[in-house]
């Protein structure tokens, strides 16, 4: 690929076809390692919401461990997210070309960590299930909170309610009939469908979906050593702005 190309990823200067491009990207990874943690550990690691009602129903029931570990990994993901805006943040005021790529080369070196963890879960899984959870959690946070102020709040990835609402409204108004109105109703604005945000949100879901069966499929029949291709695309993506800043480049 050219290097502007690779560049254009999570260079400072963003555009709509730019952020959509890494936003699914950034999908497909999200939904093979939420595919493969769950494989991994029995358990989804992208969407709190879930995490948030076990936690609630655990507490209820008097299960304080399991309700303790939901809490983690609330606070791990929550953690991600913080780790992810500090690191574009220092990156902003320093001028870096790699504000958005700092986020993504760490989640990188955690996707091989939890490789790493892999090897270890079924001789000490006391111990490493737990640590895997919570390394997962981060990433997602991480992720998720990057494309957020990448895309100014436009695209999400790692979880997919908010998209399937989205997706459901914008069929709402692709389906609505604007028929003829009378009196001072005339003169109101017909229901029009916006086209481009629905084939986005669309390709994010179906980014989501391919990434999870890629996971599943992965981890399946390769195990833990699947996480290398997924570390290698954020490597790919992140490599040429952390690059232009060690070559003192500005441009």
């Amino acid at each position: 690929m050219p290097i502007h190309y690779l560049r254009a990823f999570t260079t400072p200067e963003r555009t709509d076809e730019a952020n959509r491009r890494l936003g699914r990207s950034l999908a497909f990874v999200a939904g093979a390692t939420n595919a493969g943690g769950l494989l991994a550990v029995g358990q989804y690691t992208s969407h709190m919401t879930g995490i948030v009602s076990s936690t609630a129903d655990d507490l209820a029931l008097g299960n304080l461990g399991l309700a303790g570990a939901g809490f983690a990994s609330l606070l791990s993901f929550l953690f991600g997210a913080a780790v992810s805006a500090v690191l574009i943040n220092w990156g902003r005021r320093r001028e870096l070309r790699s504000l958005y790529a700092m986020p993504l080369m760490l989640e990188a070196v955690l996707l091989l960590v939890f490789g790493f963890l892999g090897a270890n879960l079924e001789a000490h899984r006391l111990l490493f299930v737990p640590a895997t959870v919570a390394l997962l959690c981060f990433v997602m946070g991480l992720q998720n909170a990057m494309i957020t102020k990448i895309s100014k709040a436009e695209i999400r990835t790692t979880h997919v309610t908010g998209l399937v609402t989205d997706i459901g409204i914008e069929l709402g108004k692709f389906f609505y009939w604007n028929g003829p109105l009378a009196g001072p109703m005339r003169r109101d604005t017909p229901v029009m469908a916006d086209r481009r945000r629905l084939a986005l949100l669309v390709s994010l879901l179906a980014a989501f979906f391919c990434g999870g069966l890629a996971g599943a499929l992965g981890f399946k029949h390769m195990g833990f050593v699947s996480t290398v291709p997924l570390a290698t695309v954020l490597v790919v993506l992140a490599a040429v702005p952390l690059m232009d800043d060690m070559l003192g480049q500005r441009v």
